[in-house]
């Protein structure tokens, strides 16, 4: 028989579970909606969502966005986001390393790290050319879609990558099938020249470039990404190359030895 003070535990567990669910839900849908909104897109309990939206919302972590009774994230969301930048050495040390990469290419750089799994861009800054292209920060995006995914599982075997991604993620934008075996032996040679790039498979006009940034084991924690029109890509690609992997072996070196960054990246 099971001990009556389990329940309770567990009882909270799924509680708690879906709570950051019921945030994660509103991150992806980017507009507020309403409890039965949540309930349905989630395909929860609309009781269990009522009592939870009514809880996040008194602790203010989700706020009330009209008078039809649409929640949205709060700003204690913002408050706790910006402690993490704060104290997660990564993403702090990598805001100069993203303004350098950006000031001596023009184009948009970005930190890209794996979110489950999948991609996803954590930190951006864009380019300050007319032309400018920008990602949604935190949309989680298929790894064979993308260059740092040829990065970010350099350290799993063969049999671990296959398992780790998605049947279906290896059907391409344009729903063409990437062959597997061609995507580990990408992945494969991506680690071991420290550096991938080819043209995006979300678009037709640009180029994305990725450099692994890696932690004391030597596993690519995350990766450097820069992200250009074609045109200029291919008239450039050396220097682009050049800075992005100057920056992200800066970085890694920042993270290990508690360097700050000062303009050495590699020209």
């Amino acid at each position: 028989m099971q001990a009556p003070e389990t329940v309770p535990k567990k009882t909270r567990a799924r509680g708690l579970e879906r709570a950051f669910a019921i945030i994660d839900f509103l991150h992806l849908c980017k507009e507020p909606k309403r409890p039965i909104e949540i309930a349905v897109g989630m395909d929860a309990p609309k009781s269990s969502v009522y009592e939870l939206v009514g809880l996040l919302t008194a602790l203010g972590v989700l706020e009330r966005a009209d008078d039809e009774g649409r929640v949205f994230l709060g700003r204690k969301l913002h408050y706790w986001g910006l402690s993490y930048l704060e104290n997660f050495d990564l993403t702090r040390l990598a805001q100069p390393m993203l303004e350098f990469i950006t000031e001596r290419t023009r184009e948009t750089s970005q930190l890209c790290m794996l979110e489950g799994n999948r991609y996803a861009v954590v930190m951006m800054n864009e380019g300050n050319r007319q032309f400018r292209i920008s990602a949604d920060i935190g949309e989680s995006i298929p790894l064979p879609w993308t260059a740092s995914g040829r990065l970010l599982l350099g350290h799993m075997t063969d049999a671990e990558i296959l398992d780790f991604i998605p049947d279906a993620d290896f059907v391409l934008p344009d729903g063409s099938r990437l062959e597997k075996q061609a995507f580990i032996a990408s992945i494969r040679s991506a680690h071991a020249e420290g550096f991938f790039s080819f043209d995006s498979l979300a678009d037709t006009y640009t180029q994305c470039f990725a450099a692994p940034v890696y932690d004391g084991s030597g596993t690519c924690l995350s990766t450097l990404c820069l992200i250009a029109p074609k045109q200029d890509a291919r008239a450039n690609f050396q220097m682009y190359r050049n800075v992005l992997t100057g920056a992200a072996k800066e970085l890694t070196a920042a993270l290990k030895f508690g360097l700050n960054h000062k303009g050495i990246a590699a020209e």
